[in-house]
């Protein structure tokens, strides 16, 4: 009997502190976001007419791959489902370290010599890129991705 208290009390015990911990554990990532210290970055493309084939060919066989060597984590890409915006908009989302990582890494990105010359040659028949939104968020305490 003695034991069977004693082993109620340490797994409460380990369960108290385990709760406790993952609790301090999730408001210190809260605040963590809150502080900047991680950011997603929701950017939506819109190409002119015809020109969202060569908009997601360019990302495909060249952009994405220069992100990562400036340290831009792909998180997700998609094009909408329903018209008008399916036939001219791609959407994607990019993880940053900090707000402050993501100004340097588009710095860099916009003076890579490669983007550059892949830049050029996609735009030879002209513009493949009209309007760019870029908006910057913190996951909630609640989002399954973080």
């Amino acid at each position: 009997m003695i034991i069977n208290r004693w082993v109620v009390a340490v797994a409460s015990t380990t369960i108290f502190v385990a709760g406790f911990a993952a609790g301090t554990l999730r408001t210190e990532r809260s605040v963590a976001f809150a502080q900047g210290k991680h950011v997603y970055e929701l950017r939506t493309y819109t190409a002119p007419e015809g020109k969202l084939v060569e908009l997601n060919k360019r990302f495909r066989d060249h952009t994405i791959r220069i992100f990562n060597k400036h340290g831009m984590k792909s998180v997700l890409y998609m094009t909408p489902q329903d018209a008008p915006n399916s036939e001219n908009t791609l959407i994607y989302i990019l993880e940053h370290p900090s707000r402050e990582a993501a100004k340097k890494a588009w710095a860099d990105f916009g003076a890579d010599e490669e983007w550059k010359k892949v830049s050029a040659e996609s735009q030879v028949n002209g513009r493949i890129v009209s309007k760019v939104e870029s908006i910057f968020g913190d996951p909630t305490d609640y989002s399954p991705m973080k």
